[in-house]
């Protein structure tokens, strides 16, 4: 049976070596409670939660997320626990060339008629939920992720996996 509905989000998508980093750091966090931490292969950066749109449409979607993208050096190490206990690793600065890609891929959505998220962008990669009583590592964090594209992903509810639909080179003039 063919979906009718796909559940779609645009993120950053980080090189394994990238993954790795960041997974070694979620894990070395002192995890008190039963957080559910994010897997090592689910690790990104959100830039736009799109949640379930019509499969009928994901050609003109794909079409329209080919925006231009600068590549750009992403610095995280900011550990961070949000409200409702959101264990996140936040860019120590927020780069010019990724507050574009976000605005561009805000405007594309809006041309479509799709929502988007109304609150203030702080990209961050998530570690763990439930995660209330976690502690810090002692070890600071220094990631520099070369970021060199995006991609459009889709979340499978049933199976909890993610996968890459559509990879946004940066610097290479979509068609």
């Amino acid at each position: 049976m063919k979906r009718i509905e796909t559940r779609l989000f645009i993120a950053l998508w980080p090189d394994e070596a990238i993954r790795r980093s960041l997974a070694g750091y979620r894990d070395l966090w002192h995890w008190q409670g039963r957080p559910a931490r994010v897997r090592d292969g689910k690790l990104h950066i959100t830039l736009h939660f799109l949640g379930n749109v019509a499969s009928a449409r994901l050609p003109e979607l794909r079409a329209a997320l080919a925006v231009p993208c600068a590549a750009f050096d992403l610095v995280l190490g900011r550990p961070a626990l949000w409200p409702r206990g959101i264990a996140v690793i936040e860019p120590l600065a927020v780069p010019d060339e990724l507050i574009s890609l976000h605005g561009a891929l805000k405007e594309a959505l809006c041309g479509l008629g799709l929502p988007v998220e109304s609150r203030p962008f702080r990209p961050h990669v998530s570690l763990a939920r439930h995660a209330q009583q976690a502690g810090f590592p002692a070890q600071v964090l220094n990631v520099i992720w070369r970021v060199e594209g995006y991609a459009l992903l889709e979340s499978r509810l049933e199976s909890g996996e993610y996968r890459v639909l559509e990879s946004y080179p940066a610097g290479v003039p979509h068609a």
